[in-house]
């Protein structure tokens, strides 16, 4: 076969190849296209994209046409980029309803006004989660949580250490544990302390200049700051106290994750409030809100309601609550972290 025959057969094989995937984004993605026919009985849903809704099961076209059947209700998928964005959709009147994680719902509450309607709840029951530290078991930080001695300090030992987060401004990853550190004392804050950015430097000097702080990446979110701690990029992950059994047991455990009995939590920060669904009370009337509320809990009713709760929402069942009684203790958790006051302001 000469250059030019091979060429122009790799080249066909490229086109198909580029249409193929172009078909394949526009089914993944394309979830914005059904408009409410009905704007009176219509609900929008604004949603974050990433990466892993270009899988079929990821795509939230499905919890806006289940959601669909259990209202009665036109639900319509609203694509944001980012929390804030979606915070912003709602409060302008862009989307009915979001879900977001603990810190954003938070400061929605706090500087929008915005309210909550449900939130996640795991098998266990539990509509929060503990912020804890997980490190590996040959460590001197579990070494001195398990010993027996109160003279070592496994908190006074992450100095210096490469400190895994799940992104900016998490509540687990970042915020709860800083709010708890600065808190009792062992780390100080860098910089002005009315600004948020100040935040970054007051880690990296605590912790390590290496630590991880992602924006996206294989290190993101929980499964990935176990896995920076995992494979040895850090030293601890700030996460949550369940997340060994979320990605490193059973059939769905990850092949980067050591034996369970290598990793050790220490004594939890704090309690964190589970993702929460945010609405405007100023743009849902109360009976919308009641019927949207039957809706998500009525999810967990049958094997297709739990599979769309366990791929988009990452939880097992949603329940009725409040900003207030969800919410209401998580200000004082975060309220030493450099700036947080001026930020939500």
């Amino acid at each position: 076969m000469t250059f030019a025959n091979w060429a122009i057969k790799n080249k066909a094989f490229l086109m198909i190849g580029l249409v193929v995937s172009a078909a394949a984004l526009y089914m993944a993605f394309d979830v914005n296209y059904e408009k409410c026919d009905d704007e009176e009985n219509c609900l929008v849903i604004a949603f974050e994209l990433q990466e892993n809704y270009l899988f079929w099961e990821k795509n939230p076209q499905h919890l806006a046409d289940k959601l669909s059947t259990l209202t009665g209700m036109d639900v319509e998928i609203y694509e944001v980029s980012n929390p804030t964005a979606a915070i912003e959709a709602v409060d302008k009147g862009h989307a009915d309803l979001a879900f977001l994680d603990g810190a954003a719902a938070w400061l929605g509450w706090e500087v929008y006004g915005l309210d909550v309607l449900a939130a996640e709840t795991k098998a266990d029951g539990r509509m929060y989660y503990n912020a804890t530290a997980w490190v590996k078991a040959d460590s001197d930080m579990a070494e001195a949580y398990l010993d027996d001695d109160d003279s070592t300090d496994p908190f006074e030992l992450m100095r210096g250490k490469t400190s895994c987060h799940t992104g900016w401004l998490k509540s687990a990853g970042m915020l709860i544990p800083m709010g708890y550190l600065i808190d009792n004392g062992y780390a100080e804050v860098i910089g002005d302390p009315n600004d948020i950015e100040s935040l970054r430097e007051t880690v990296t000097t605590f912790f390590s200049e290496d630590s991880s702080i992602p924006e996206g990446g294989i290190y993101s979110s929980y499964k990935g700051a176990l896995r920076c701690l995992s494979d040895g990029t850090g030293d601890v992950a700030l996460v949550k106290d369940t997340v060994i059994d979320s990605y490193c047991t059973g059939e769905n455990r990850y092949d980067w994750c050591l034996d369970v009995e290598e990793y050790v939590m220490l004594p939890a920060f704090a309690q964190a409030p589970s993702h929460p669904a945010v609405y405007n009370p100023e743009t849902m009337d109360e009976e919308t809100v009641i019927i949207v509320q039957e809706g998500l809990a009525k999810l967990s009713d049958d094997s297709e309601g739990r599979e769309i709760l366990k791929e988009l929402l990452n939880t097992d069942k949603m329940v009725v609550t409040n900003a207030q009684d969800h919410l209401g203790t998580y200000g004082a958790a975060v309220s030493s972290v450099p700036g947080i006051q001026a930020y939500i302001e």
